[in-house]
């Protein structure tokens, strides 16, 4: 999950190479992450399948906003940007 910043504009995605994922937002020039700023990972989930991954996507795009900032509050409280391959915070 991508964010704008603090309880700002989210996405949710699925991809098998995250950190290429997350670059390629930070390069948009076009379309909703770019238009809306969205360029800070705040959480992610790893999965042992693709379809796994998909299904996930598909849940969570029909939870609630509230359901989505608990989730991201109860693990990364502060929001700060996560790097892509360890999940350690990146303080900026």
């Amino acid at each position: 999950m991508m964010a704008s910043d603090v309880h700002g504009t989210l996405y949710i995605g699925v991809t098998s190479n995250l950190p290429e994922r997350e670059w390629r937002h930070h390069k948009a020039t076009s379309g909703f992450t770019s238009r809306y700023n969205v360029k800070r990972l705040v959480w992610f989930e790893h999965h042992e399948t693709m379809q796994a991954a998909i299904q996930r996507e598909k849940n969570m795009k029909r939870w609630k906003r509230k359901w989505k900032i608990e989730l991201i509050e109860t693990h990364n409280p502060q929001w700060h940007r996560l790097h892509p391959e360890t999940g350690a915070f990146i303080i900026d």
